[in-house]
Formats: structure tokens, C-alpha cells, sequence
């Protein structure tokens, strides 16, 4: 079944490990899915939410191409490294300033939770990292992957993501590499 995928490169340097492996599941992806490829350095926007939900901050031209592809998509994959146990700043700016109220979840009068606006799409996380994925799980708690997944995509109603830990990429030899792209590419074949 054919499906529309957007893959997100969430690492804000080009030429990266983040954008090869993104590069890598949308080529596979595109053999039998339609699929949209955002690269976060590649785009230009203000990443401070600086008023919060209080005063509404005029989208970019490409927070709107964000937004518009969000919509379109069933799946969305997402490939993002993990720094100081978290996500880069301008990738959670980018999260910060697109999954607004009105368009990623509504607050009804009287009720305590929100509406999903973005019910029913599916989702992959890709994350990298210099620490073993099972340190980052088991001892750290993957608070990114956490946060990214309920706090975020569940909470606009995305169903729970599949996720991916790979590392340590400091130290990981040509073979490991290629590896986390075989892994990869064979879910971009899957559209999963």
C-alpha cells in the first residue's frame, strides 16, 4: 500500500550522519511511496517561540512548507541526533514554533484535554547518539525520545512512534555505519 511519507532530517548541520540516513530511508521510501524530505539545515526561520501561545508569531515561509507537509503526510519519519540527552535547540524550535495551537492540538472550554488535530498518522524516530542506546534508555530514561513521542507527536494525535537508537556513532567503524543504513533503508522499503 502506497503511502505518504515525510522524512525529516532533524540535525542543523549539513552533510551529516542525520541527513545521510534521512537521504538514505527517502530514496528507499521513494521506490514505492510518495515521499517529501525536509532537511532542518536547510531551513531558515526564527527558532524562539518568544511569546509563547500569548501572542501569535508570523510563520517563515518554510515553518509553513513544515506545516503544509505535516498535513499531507500519513507517516512521518524523523532522523535527529540526540545532544545533552535532548534534541538540538533548532530542531525543537522547530517543534516549538509549528506545533501550535489551532494547528497540532486545540484547547476546548471546560474540558482538560486538548483536541488532536493531527489524529491518526504514524510515525518512525531515528535517533543518533554518542552514548550506547541502552545507557541512554536504562540509565538516562531517553527523555528525548520521550518527549518527542507522547509529549509531542502523541499529544497531536499521531499513533506511537516506532523508534531507533544508534551509537555510539563517535567511535563507530565504517561497518557499523553501514549497518544503521541497512536498517534503515530497509524500513524506507516498508514505508514504516
Amino acid at each position: 500500500m502506497t503511502k505518504k511519507i515525510l522524512v525529516v532530517s532533524g540535525h542543523p548541520k549539513p552533510d551529516s550522519l542525520c541527513e545521510h540516513l534521512a537521504d538514505t530511508y527517502a530514496k528507499a521510501a521513494s521506490e514505492s511511496h510518495s515521499v517529501r524530505l525536509l532537511k532542518l539545515s536547510e531551513l531558515e526561520f526564527e527558532p524562539n517561540l518568544a511569546q509563547g501561545y500569548h501572542q501569535q508569531q508570523p510563520l517563515e515561509a518554510d515553518l509553513q512548507r513544515f506545516q503544509q507537509a505535516i498535513l499531507w503526510a500519513e507517516h512521518v519519519v524523523i532522523v535527529v541526533p540526540i545532544w545533552w540527552g535532548s534534541v538540538p535547540a533548532k530542531f525543537k524550535g522547530l517543534i516549538d514554533r509549528t506545533f501550535l495551537p489551532g494547528f497540532a492540538f486545540q484547547y476546548q472550554q471546560g474540558e482538560t484535554f486538548p483536541s488532536r488535530l493531527l489524529e491518526g498518522r504514524t510515525s518512525r524516530i531515528i535517533m543518533t547518539m554518542d552514548t550506547p542506546p541502552w545507557y541512554y534508555k536504562w540509565f538516562q530514561g531517553a527523555p528525548a525520545l520521550k518527549q518527542l513521542d507522547i509529549a509531542t507527536l502523541v499529544f497531536s494525535g499521531f499513533k506511537r512512534a516506532k523508534s531507533q537508537m544508534l551509537g555510539p556513532v563517535i567511535n563507530a567503524k565504517a561497518l557499523q555505519v553501514q549497518n544503521w543504513q541497512a536498517q534503515v533503508e530497509r524500513h524506507g522499503r516498508l514505508g514504516r
